[in-house]
């Protein structure tokens, strides 16, 4: 569990440069239930990965990233990376799978870092490996690291502040960094508050492993969710799934698509993928309870994409 005193201090570091998100109610009156969104699609970078990399590169050895950052990732950690390697001039590389969305890849060279496309395999390897052949730096790794689960965690203050007494918090589950941090600040402030996991059913690795009592891979089917979906867990992250969250949830593409197109209808939203996942299982039977948050954790998705999505 992150402590609540390192949550409270990377809150401090990012303010005035990640911005504090609004909690809204989602427009749907033909639920009983009352859903709420925390918008992080709205972040300078349309994701919430601006936290921790902001935390990230305040508790990095300044000697050691002056000489260049890299990292691993689908392109919304890269992005926060980026950004923050752009205010500090420092040079950043990312090592990409070859999958990931021209939208994220074209915010990666807007912000002056450069990327390096690998296969799936690869970056995989990069990231749990924090190393790339002929690229140097010193690597900022988008999920297991405590100072970037800690930025993840100030979403719990700020949702504290605005719905003191949610039920049920759902969280989108890549390599569990978001999951972990706002799990470890409600199990601090609100314990009554229940965290899941929740996944693409096409790449449910956390929700195999809660269903197997052990770390289990899946076979993994590519969509156009991008942002979490993967073969397997990091092992780092497993441990802190099991002490936070209560379980995870999955639900399918097709009900992520409903969930994506019910937030551009009624509340305006664009939500990646990703984001749209706790929509959807809190649209389903699968959740117990009253009030439940919706971790729309971006909005980072190619517009051709999102056209076919909203034309059903």
């Amino acid at each position: 569990m992150i402590p609540i005193a390192e949550i409270r201090a990377a809150r401090k570091a990012i303010e005035g440069r990640a911005l504090r998100t609004p909690l809204v109610r989602l427009n749907y009156p033909e639920s009983s239930r009352e859903i709420y969104l925390k918008l992080e699609s709205l972040q300078p970078i349309a994701s919430f990965k601006l936290r921790g990399a902001i935390n990230a590169f305040r508790l990095a050895p300044p000697e050691e990233i002056a000489k260049g950052v890299f990292t691993a990732s689908a392109g919304n950690w890269a992005q926060g990376i980026a950004w923050v390697a752009r205010e500090k001039s420092i040079p950043c590389t990312i090592i990409v799978p070859d999958h990931a969305p021209k939208t994220k890849l074209a915010a990666i060279e807007r912000l002056g870092a450069r990327h390096i496309d690998v296969p799936y395999d690869a970056w995989w390897q990069c990231m749990t490996e924090r190393r790339f052949d002929g690229v140097k730096g010193f690597f900022l790794h988008p999920v297991e690291d405590k100072p970037v689960m800690a930025g993840n965690g100030t979403i719990a203050l700020e949702l504290l502040e605005d719905l003191p007494d949610p039920d049920v918090v759902l969280v989108p589950w890549g390599g569990g960094g978001l999951s972990s941090g706002i799990a470890s600040g409600l199990a601090q402030l609100r314990p009554e508050t229940r965290v899941y996991g929740v996944e693409v059913e096409t790449a449910a690795p956390l929700s195999a492993s809660f269903s197997a009592g052990e770390m289990t891979q899946v076979e993994r089917k590519p969509s156009f969710v991008d942002g979490i979906g993967s073969g397997g867990l990091l092992p780092k992250m497993w441990p802190l799934a099991q002490e936070l969250l209560k379980g995870a949830f999955t639900a399918s593409v097709a009900e992520v698509e409903r969930a994506l197109r019910l937030l551009v209808e009624r509340n305006r939203v664009v939500a990646e993928g990703a984001g749209a996942v706790p929509v959807a299982v809190a649209l389903g039977d699968k959740v117990e309870g009253e009030k439940i948050v919706c971790i729309v954790s971006g909005g980072n998705i190619d517009t051709e994409v999102l056209l076919k999505v909203l034309e059903g």
